[in-house]
C-alpha cells in the first residue's frame, strides 16, 4: 500500500520550493512600488497630491488580462514557453528596480522619469505574474495546486 507523503516532505518538495521563489519574486517588485516608492518620494517631500497620482503606475496589474493571450501565444526563443518569458521579465525588473537608483525626484523631470520607470516596473511585475501562474499550473499537480498556490501567495506577502 502506498503512503501519503507527510506535509513536510510536500512543502520542502522541488514544486513547492519554486513556489515560494517565485512566489518572492513576484511580490517584492509590487511591494517596492506600492510601498517603498511612496515612503521614499513623501522623505523627498513629494506632495500627497502628487503621490496620489502615483496609484495609476499599478494599473497593468488590473489590466494584464489584454496582454496575457500574446505571452501564451509567443514562445521566446530559448528555455521554452513559460521559463524564457520568466527569465525575460527577471532580467527586466532586476534593471528597471535598480534604475531606481540613479533618479532624483527633485531634479528636473524627476518625478516623470520615476512614475515612467514604476509604469514600466509594474507592467514587468504584471507580466511576470501571468508567465508564473501560468507556469505553477503546469508544474504542479491536480492535487498540489492547493498546497502550491497558498505557499506561493504566502511568499508574495
Amino acid at each position: 500500500m502506498p503512503t501519503q507523503p507527510t506535509l513536510i516532505s510536500q512543502i520542502f518538495s522541488r514544486n513547492m520550493l519554486i513556489c515560494i521563489f517565485t512566489g518572492f519574486s513576484s511580490g517584492l517588485p509590487l511591494y517596492i512600488i506600492t510601498s517603498l516608492l511612496p515612503v521614499w518620494l513623501r522623505s523627498e517631500k513629494v506632495d500627497l497630491e502628487t503621490l496620489g497620482y502615483f496609484t495609476v503606475v499599478t494599473l497593468p496589474f488590473t489590466w494584464k488580462f489584454l496582454w496575457s493571450p500574446l505571452l501564451d501565444r509567443y514562445i521566446p526563443p530559448f528555455l521554452g514557453r513559460r521559463r524564457g518569458w520568466i527569465l525575460i521579465f527577471q532580467i527586466s525588473l532586476i534593471i528597471s528596480l535598480a534604475l531606481f537608483g540613479f533618479l532624483n525626484p527633485q531634479s528636473n523631470n524627476g518625478l516623470a522619469l520615476i512614475a515612467g520607470l514604476a509604469a514600466l516596473t509594474s507592467f514587468f511585475s504584471a507580466s511576470q505574474d501571468i508567465v508564473l501562474d501560468a507556469y505553477r499550473r503546469e508544474i504542479l499537480s491536480d492535487n498540489e495546486l492547493g498546497l502550491g498556490n497558498s505557499i506561493h501567495v504566502n511568499a508574495y506577502r
